[in-house]
C-alpha cells in the first residue's frame, strides 16, 4: 500500500510540473524549428508571412516542414509575400497527425483540410490535402487540387509531437497546389493618418501624427500584420489632461500600446480571449506592455486592468495584413498607471467611529469625465526601468497550479 502511494504522489507531481510548463510556455512554432538549422529556410518564412503567429494561436494542427534543400518554389524570389502564406498555407493541417496516427489511417487515405482551405482563399475542395498510407509503410500528402502530372509529397520523419494537439513532420518536397501558387498582388499602399483622419480617429490621427517614434513604429510594421486600436474623438479629449502629464517616452509607449503586431479579423479577436501583446512591449524597455482581449455581448472588448474596460465600437478597416478598429476609451497600460484593484483602500481595523470632516477634492484628484477611477496620476517614476512583477502572469499560472493541486488530490484519493 506504501509503495502503491509513493507511485500515485510521483505521478501527481509529474503532473503538477507538466500543467505548470503548459500554462507558462505553451508551443511556439519558430522556437520549435529553431532547433533544427535544416529548416531554418521554412522557418523564417513561416515568421516572415506571419503564419507562425497563426499557428501559435491553434490547438489540434499538424505542421509539414520542409528542408532548406527542398523548397523549391518556396524559395523563389519572383513571389510576393501573400503567394509564399498561400503556399505555406497548405503546408498547415487543421488536425492531429502524429507518426503514430498516419500509420493507422482508415482504409489507407484520408482528407484533411489546411490553413489555406480556412483562408477563404481557396476555390472548392482547393485547401484539402489528401494523405495516402502506401505499401512498405511510405505516406504521402496531395494537394486536392494538385495537376495529375505532380509528384506527392512524402512523409520523411517525425520532428516533434506535443501528443493530440501539435505534431511537426518532415516531407520531401513543396506540396504542389495551382490554387496556392496563384500570384496575388502585394497590398496597395495605406495612409495611416489619413485613414484615420477620414472616420472616428481624427484626433488620434493628430497625436500618431505628431509623435515621430510612435508613427514610425506603427507604419514600418502596417505591411506585415497589424490591429490598431484608436480611440474616438470623445474619448481622446476627456483623456488628454493625462496625456499632457507623460513624459515624451511615456507618450510613445501610450500610442505604440494601442498597436498589436499581428492582423486580427473582428472574429477573430472576439475569439481570442486572453493575452495580446503590442508594439509598446518591444520598443519601450522591453516591458510587457499587453491586454487582455475578450468578447463582450456583441463586440470586442479590451481590458488593461486601468480603469474600465474599452469596447470595439467601429471598424475603420478590416482587410488582412491591415485592421483598425474604434474604441470608446483611451487604452492606459499598468505599466503607466496603478492598477485599479491596488487603489482600493486597505479595511480599517475595528474599533470606535470617529467624526470625520468631509474635504471638497482638488481638481487635481478629481477623476476625468472618461473614467470613474482614481488612478488619474500617471507612474512615470519608472518608465525607463523593467517591471518589478507582473500582475497578470502569476494570477494565469495560480489557476494551473491550482488545478495541478486539485489533480493531485484526487489521485492521491485514488491511491488511498
Amino acid at each position: 500500500m506504501e509503495a502503491r502511494r509513493r507511485v500515485a504522489l510521483l505521478a501527481a507531481l509529474a503532473l503538477t510540473v507538466a500543467l505548470a510548463a503548459t500554462a507558462a510556455e505553451g508551443y511556439n512554432i519558430t522556437k520549435i524549428l529553431g532547433e533544427y538549422p535544416e529548416y531554418s529556410q521554412f522557418n523564417k518564412l513561416l515568421t516572415e508571412t506571419r503564419l507562425a503567429a497563426d499557428i501559435n494561436k491553434r490547438r489540434t494542427i499538424t505542421v509539414l516542414a520542409v528542408s532548406n534543400g527542398d523548397m523549391g518554389g518556396l524559395a523563389a524570389s519572383g513571389r510576393t509575400l501573400q503567394t509564399k502564406r498561400h503556399m505555406l498555407q497548405m503546408h498547415v493541417l487543421v488536425d492531429y497527425y502524429g507518426g503514430k496516427k498516419l500509420h493507422q489511417l482508415a482504409h489507407g487515405v484520408t482528407a484533411c483540410s489546411t490553413m489555406f482551405q480556412e483562408s477563404g482563399a481557396a476555390q472548392g475542395m482547393s485547401g484539402y490535402v489528401n494523405i495516402t498510407q502506401r505499401r512498405g509503410g511510405k505516406v504521402t500528402f496531395t494537394a486536392e487540387n494538385a495537376e495529375d502530372s505532380s509528384s506527392p509529397s512524402t512523409y520523411v520523419k517525425t520532428v516533434k509531437e506535443i501528443p493530440y494537439d501539435l505534431a511537426v513532420l518532415q516531407v520531401d518536397s513543396v506540396l504542389a497546389s495551382p490554387e496556392a501558387e496563384a500570384p496575388v498582388a502585394a497590398p496597395a499602399p495605406v495612409n495611416i493618418t489619413e485613414l484615420l483622419s477620414k472616420k472616428y480617429c481624427k484626433s488620434f490621427a493628430g497625436l500618431l501624427a505628431a509623435d515621430a517614434e510612435a508613427f514610425s513604429n506603427i507604419n514600418a510594421t502596417k505591411d506585415n500584420g497589424l490591429t490598431l486600436f484608436c480611440p474616438v474623438d470623445s474619448a481622446v479629449a476627456a483623456f488628454m489632461p493625462k496625456y499632457k502629464n507623460l513624459t515624451a517616452k511615456g507618450r510613445t509607449a501610450i500610442l505604440l500600446f494601442h498597436a498589436v503586431p499581428d492582423y486580427y479579423s473582428l472574429q477573430l479577436l472576439e475569439s481570442n480571449s486572453g493575452k495580446v501583446s503590442t508594439l509598446a512591449t518591444s520598443n519601450v524597455a522591453k516591458k510587457d506592455y499587453s491586454f487582455d482581449a475578450d468578447k463582450d455581448g456583441d463586440t470586442a472588448s479590451l481590458d488593461t486592468k486601468v480603469g474600465k474596460v474599452a469596447s470595439v465600437t467601429a471598424t475603420v478597416k478590416d482587410d488582412d495584413p491591415l485592421a483598425v478598429y474604434a474604441i470608446s476609451k483611451f487604452l492606459q497600460p499598468k505599466e503607466l498607471y496603478k492598477v485599479a484593484k491596488d487603489l482600493a483602500p486597505a479595511p480599517a481595523p475595528a474599533g470606535p467611529k470617529k467624526k470625520t470632516t468631509k474635504k471638497k477634492p482638488s481638481a487635481a484628484s478629481s477623476p476625468s469625465d472618461d473614467d470613474d477611477e482614481s488612478a488619474d496620476s500617471p507612474d512615470t517614476s519608472d518608465e525607463d526601468a523593467a517591471d518589478k512583477d507582473n500582475a497578470a502572469a502569476p494570477s494565469v499560472l495560480a489557476g494551473w497550479v491550482t488545478t495541478a493541486a486539485a489533480a493531485t488530490v484526487a489521485v492521491l484519493a485514488l491511491a488511498a
